[in-house]
């Protein structure tokens, strides 16, 4: 089963198009036109339920289902024959569109609650094969392709720091290079590293962060060329298919529907999409586009950033790329409201 917080977002949103409005009815219903919910989500959920956990999310997924159903833009008030929920497992194939729930065959929904992450992918597949195609194989580890010096100065200062007292302890035994670290030792060392940076490895961090968020934002570029427009609709998970978001954000409701790149042509056009490097707590890369309204011919900005981190702790996994929207929903040029 899921996180159990996704699986309320996500199951009892799709209840809500069914039509029900009380969680507890509709979670004892178990109704069979919401497929691929087996009786033990039904019964972990009604559970939860009943021990008030979350309530305020059972409410506003029930809620917003209910506001799909009625939508002109949505089901127009018609119930739906079939409403599948894609659960827990992985996408099997290169998929733009981020649906959670896909109803009568049609409509795909994304229930996104509270969150700012658009994109989680390989530091390769962002910023070198610019989110195009499937995830494909993972990369050499990317801090080291990037920045091998500092890469490998870093881990220097970790381990003259962490030798003595290892042995001391009688723990485990840190290799003298990087590549010989093997998947325990990786794991160990990344809770060794929890609480913060032994000696001086935080000296050396810091110039792994400059010089890997340096280094990413300048292949990005160089990868991007001229076509920003591309990059930017893959950022915001704009593809050929239209598809809905039901969630919440930090003001309230998130309902909207998503454009596909050629509703977003006939609406705006791309004037400069810009990329800098950010150096802080992590390697970061900011990016930034201007976008003029065809009609108003205003402009828009539509701003975020990158963070470049290790996906289990420090030295234990391959650096991730998570993507983050900083602007706000509901002011995205492709990003419509739902009526």
């Amino acid at each position: 089963m899921a996180d159990l917080r996704t699986t309320i977002t996500e199951v009892v949103t799709g209840l809500g198009m069914l039509g029900y409005d009380d969680v507890e009815a509709a979670l004892v219903a178990a109704p069979a036109a919401l497929l691929n919910v087996e009786p033990s989500d039904y019964e972990t959920l009604l559970r939860a339920w009943k021990e008030r956990r979350h309530p305020d999310v059972f409410t506003a997924a029930l809620m917003n289902g209910a506001a799909f159903l009625a939508a002109r833009a949505g089901l127009r008030g018609r119930p739906p024959m079939v409403v599948e929920w894609k659960g827990a497992h992985r996408a099997p194939g290169d998929e733009v569109v981020p649906a959670d729930l896909r109803i009568d065959h049609v409509y795909l929904v994304s229930c996104k609650y509270l969150s700012r992450i658009v994109v989680n992918a390989s530091p390769h597949h962002l910023f070198d094969r610019l989110l195009a195609g499937g995830h494909g194989r993972r990369g050499a580890d990317w801090f080291g392709e990037v920045a091998p010096d500092e890469h490998t100065a870093l881990y220097a200062a970790v381990h003259s720091a962490l030798r003595d007292e290892l042995l001391t302890l009688g723990d485990f035994e840190l290799p003298e290079l990087l590549d010989g670290l093997d998947a325990r030792q990786r794991q160990d060392l990344g809770h060794r590293l929890a609480t913060g940076w032994p000696g001086d490895a935080g000296r050396h961090y810091d110039a792994m962060v400059e010089r890997v968020a340096d280094a990413s934002a300048r292949r990005w570029r160089e990868a991007i060329g001229t076509d920003g427009e591309s990059m930017l609709w893959r950022l915001l998970r704009i593809g050929s298919a239209p598809y809905f978001v039901l969630g919440a954000a930090s003001n309230g409701f998130l309902r909207l529907r998503i454009a596909t790149p050629w509703d977003w042509r006939r609406h705006f056009e791309l004037r400069a999409f810009d990329i800098e490097p950010r150096a802080g707590g992590q390697p970061m890369v900011t990016w930034r586009a201007i976008v003029r309204e065809r009609d108003t011919r205003a402009e828009r900005v539509v701003a975020g950033h990158v963070e470049i981190r290790w996906s289990h702790g420090r030295f234990a996994g391959r650096p991730e790329a998570k993507v983050y929207l900083d602007t706000p929903h509901e002011a995205v040029p492709g990003y419509f409201a739902l009526q």
